[in-house]
Parts: structure tokens; C-alpha cells; sequence
């Protein structure tokens, strides 16, 4: 079974869960670690906790906020296994492509994908109408 750790600085996690809950729907297999927040205690108790759910015949895909950051390095100090992917910088479209995915893909290629289906998100809106206008204008 594919199961999915959000862990973050602060309450992003908690914030992009509720975001997903939403759109996709609850699902049992997603945790999450908002670090730092409880008295800054570090994310090992957390991350151990959800290992303990993590068995051999499942994968893990694990989401932190920062490349090279602490979440990340924890991250990879506890849960760098054959089964553990561990994907940094995400945002809404990343999880949604990675967690609504057909359980049959490759976990690898499902992660490449929505890689870039994610990049592609990210849009500079005003640059993008002003563009649209112009090409308007000019038929």
C-alpha cells in the first residue's frame, strides 16, 4: 500500500491537509509532522511513530517544504530505505497528481510526473493575461 508523510515547518502540513481533504477526500493513508511547533521539539518521535505503520510491502513518498532544509535531513536520516521516496518543495498539484495515481505505476515514474505537472503550475498570472491581451490586440 502507497502511504504519504507532509512534513513541514510549521503548520503547512496541517494547512495543505485540510486543503486535500477537500479536494480529494480524507484518506487513512496520509499522515503528517507540523515541526517545530510544540515547543520546538524535533520531528523523531513523529517520524518514528510513522514508521512504525510503514511495513516492508508498503512504499512511503514523503513530502517536505525545503530542499537541504531540516525537515528534509531528518527525514532522510530516519527513512532513507528501498521503499522511502522523499520529494522536496511540493505544492497542491504535486500531492494531488502523486496521492490520486494508479496504484499499478511505478512510484517513480508517478513522482517524475507530477514533478512536472507541478512546475507547470506555478504560473505568474499577471505576466500571463498581460501576454493574452496583447496577442489579442494584435489580431
Amino acid at each position: 500500500m502507497r502511504k504519504f508523510l507532509i512534513a513541514t515547518h510549521g503548520t503547512f502540513s496541517s494547512g495543505i491537509k485540510s486543503s486535500l481533504d477537500i479536494i480529494i477526500g480524507q484518506m487513512d493513508n496520509v499522515f503528517i509532522i507540523d515541526a517545530y511547533v510544540d515547543g520546538n521539539k524535533s520531528i523523531e518521535e513523529g517520524l518514528t511513530a510513522i514508521l512504525k505503520n510503514v511495513h516492508a510491502h508498503d512504499e512511503l513518498v514523503a513530502f517536505s517544504d525545503l530542499l537541504g532544509g531540516s525537515i528534509t535531513n531528518q527525514i532522510l536520516q530516519y527513512a532513507l530505505k528501498e521503499n522511502v521516496h522523499v520529494v522536496s518543495g511540493i505544492n497542491l498539484p504535486l500531492l494531488i497528481d502523486v496521492m490520486l495515481a494508479d496504484a499499478d505505476t511505478p512510484i517513480a515514474d508517478v513522482i517524475e510526473n507530477a514533478i512536472t505537472n507541478a512546475k507547470d503550475q506555478i504560473v505568474y498570472v499577471n505576466k500571463l493575461i498581460n501576454s493574452n491581451k496583447e496577442e489579442n490586440q494584435n489580431d
